[in-house]
């Protein structure tokens, strides 16, 4: 098993700082807020996306996703947001990042409705994204919360450019067992997000193990060469714990989950 971390627990930090952060803790990668706030994101010019992948060469941490904010889903016209996701792969292929995150962002569509421009735009992208050498992760979330509704999208798309990013507290908050989402998401899975909150409406993250989420239960579900990332909400929540005190017990708190998970992919079946 590989273990990142999301800069979205960093807010702002340089990206040296991230990646020495990283390795100090022993994780493998990380997940990357591609947004104007943070140092790497779409607009960024050739020598900051060069010296972004030098960083994190050096510290020997890989790029595991450039996460992004195109919402696949949403009402209106399909070129601004394939052009979202054409400048999102060419970002993830400059820093060598396997995977871009997207959203669905449907809600303001019927649920037919929604996964139709989903999927029409996923599949117009996925063979640009496998050209770069990416995989374009629709996220659990917001309209499309469940693995099932995930894949209801990527069952249609059926393209090896994209799949699916596993949000371990989206599943759980739309009322899905991690059995019923590792089913779903199974063809389709590119990596899982774990976080920690005290409760359905109390969502300030918390260090791992010191909530409700099912994590045991989603960790043995992930392949034995896969990837958990700790999504840590800083951002969103500035009165949270600051990240990097917590990082080194988090990361052994998913050791121990995988330690004691049953052998073999989708055990959580």
């Amino acid at each position: 098993m590989k273990y990142a971390f999301s800069t979205l627990g960093l807010p702002g930090t340089p990206l040296e700082r991230s990646a020495a952060l990283a390795a100090a803790h022993g994780f493998d990668g990380l997940e990357l807020r591609a947004h104007p706030e943070e140092p790497l994101h779409p607009a960024s010019p050739t020598a900051d996306r060069v010296a972004g992948l030098r960083a994190l060469t050096g510290a020997g941490v890989t790029a595991l996703c450039v996460a992004g904010y195109a919402r696949v889903a949403a009402a209106g016209p399909d070129e601004p947001v394939l052009a979202e996701l054409r400048a999102l792969v060419r970002l993830a292929a400059d820093l060598e990042a396997p995977h871009v995150r997207v959203f669905p962002g449907g809600g303001d569509l019927a649920g037919p409705a929604a996964d139709a421009l989903a999927v029409r735009r996923l599949r117009a992208a996925a063979p640009f994204a496998e050209r770069h050498g990416v995989r374009i992760l629709l996220e659990t979330h917001d309209s499309h919360r469940t693995g099932a509704a995930a894949a209801r999208v990527l069952d249609r798309v059926a393209h090896p450019g994209a799949g699916a990013l596993w949000d371990v507290l989206h599943t759980w908050l739309g009322g899905e067992s991690p059995a019923e989402t590792w089913r779903a998401l199974a063809a389709h899975l590119g990596y899982v997000q774990v976080k920690d909150v005290a409760s359905a409406r109390e969502l300030v993250p918390l260090g791992l193990g010191a909530g409700v989420l099912p994590l045991a239960e989603a960790v043995a579900a992930v392949p034995p060469d896969g990837w958990l990332c700790w999504e840590y909400e800083k951002r969103w929540y500035p009165e949270a714990a600051e990240l990097p005190g917590r990082l080194t017990r988090g990361r052994e708190h998913l050791e121990r989950l995988v330690a004691g998970a049953p052998n073999g992919p989708g055990a959580a079946r």
